[in-house]
């Protein structure tokens, strides 16, 4: 509670422990953060907790919320998915920025789903990925022709 003081913040109360946990990031049920409490303080009811239980209670459920921001921020297409279509993958992005389709992968996944039925193009195989790429150069090939049209 004296750091909480000093910081100027107010102390973490069993209100701050609801909003964390129904924050958009977890979105935990009453079940969900009871077995949390219990999990960490073998207490049955929040209003057993001492203001020690609730500060590191806080804590916890706050790493918990940073670590799900942090997984959805972090989160790109280009990674995962088959190592040996690495380079690829990298040709088709370059040729969507070609295409000036970089700013929309879900414009890049549906036509990768339209081509070879497959819904992320990390999920592509060698053979997929080939035929995405040539399908690309040839749009890419019109669009300087004067074609115009990228789809």
């Amino acid at each position: 509670m004296a750091t909480a003081a000093r910081g100027g913040r107010k102390p973490a109360s069993i209100r701050t422990l609801w909003a964390i946990a129904r924050s958009p990031e977890l979105q935990l049920s009453e079940e969900d953060l009871h077995a949390i409490v219990y999990r960490e303080t073998r207490k049955g009811s929040m209003k057993q907790l001492t203001q020690g239980e609730i500060n590191t209670l806080a804590r916890i459920l706050q790493n918990m919320k940073d670590g799900v921001s942090r997984d959805v921020n972090t989160k790109r297409t280009d990674e995962g998915g088959d190592p040996r279509t690495v380079q690829l993958r990298r040709k088709i992005y370059a040729l969507c920025g070609t295409l000036g389709w970089n700013n929309d992968n879900q414009r890049i996944n549906a036509f990768a789903k339209r081509m070879c039925g497959v819904e992320r193009i990390e999920w592509l195989n060698m053979a997929q990925c080939c035929k995405i790429v040539e399908a690309l150069k040839a749009m890419a090939a019109r669009q300087e022709a004067g074609g115009g049209a990228t789809e």
